[in-house]
């Protein structure tokens, strides 16, 4: 019994997170670049490794997958309402977009004091719903060196890994990534497009195959 990487498709969370100097990926990118690794990045390639963890947080399967997200987005929505964060329903999919100017402070990794509260409503949901695998994805505009943002966008995507290990949540359930300027989402000639395109996306996969 081994956990494949089509358990990424039956559902995605994704929870954008503005910041200063983290960029983004496409939705279908994150979905596909991210999700996929999770696996690989998060119990390595033994199949040993991958039956544990799937056995350790349980699997969906059939109509449980919409009737858990169901759940889920009411979770979201009772533990974020009044933070400013959207919460967007697609299919069997939520979506979590975070204002702008709550995550990090220019140029650094630390995450910024404003982002802790949305970060602890983000775990208890998570530590509740724990039949799910998270990646973590940083992102920077293009302002600055390639391999400046490459490596700010990876640090901070491992700041808030750390953070919600430290929020109780299985460090195993969680992979990072970064990808520096290298998917925007919209237009650097702007500040409002700059401003989108720095983020950290999270997306919350279903294990569907225990």
């Amino acid at each position: 019994m081994t956990i494949s990487k089509s358990i990424f498709t039956a559902g995605i969370l994704t929870i954008l997170v503005t910041g200063c100097e983290t960029t983004n990926t496409g939705t279908g990118a994150a979905i596909g670049a991210a999700t996929g690794a999770v696996l690989g990045k998060a119990t390595g390639d033994h199949d040993d490794k991958r039956i544990f963890i799937g056995a350790a947080i349980g699997a969906l399967a059939g109509a449980a997958v919409g009737d858990y997200m169901d759940k889920q987005e009411a979770a979201f929505r009772d533990e974020l309402a009044g933070s400013g964060v959207e919460v967007v329903r697609e299919g069997d999919n939520l979506r979590l977009v975070m204002p702008a100017n709550i995550t990090f402070a220019t140029d650094q990794s630390y995450i910024s004091s404003g982002f802790h509260n949305t970060l602890n409503a983000i775990a208890k949901v998570m530590n509740k719903y724990e039949k799910t695998y998270l990646s973590v994805a940083g992102h920077t505009d293009s302002t600055g060196k390639d391999s400046y943002n490459m490596t700010l966008s990876k640090q901070r995507a491992q700041s808030v890994k750390n953070y919600l290990v430290n929020q109780q949540i299985l460090a195993a359930r969680i992979s990072t990534h970064g990808y520096g300027e290298t998917q925007p989402i919209a237009s650097n000639n702007s500040a409002n497009g700059r401003a989108q395109n720095r983020r950290v996306e999270i997306q919350i996969v279903p294990n569907t195959q225990g």
